[in-house]
């Protein structure tokens, strides 16, 4: 990834941020608590229509290993 990408990914970030205030110290509590193998992440995309899709996973330790690399970037 070229320098120009990672100053766009930082202000997207920054923007990101800006608008979902709450989201980035939900993240800084679960980096703080930790995450282990077989932790469960559970997502839920709910349209303005009322449709709504779910979807989980138990992470395994190459997912938090990704996880902890794509940290540094944000």
């Amino acid at each position: 990834m070229d320098f120009n990408s990672l100053l766009m990914m930082k202000q997207a970030w920054g923007t990101f941020r800006n608008n979902h205030p709450k989201f980035p110290e939900f993240l800084r509590t679960v980096k703080k608590r930790g995450i282990s193998e077989g932790t469960e992440v559970l997502i839920s995309v709910t349209y303005p229509d009322g449709q709504n899709f779910k979807a989980g996973l138990k992470l395994k330790q190459s997912d938090i290993e990704l996880l902890n690399s794509l940290g540094q970037f944000l």
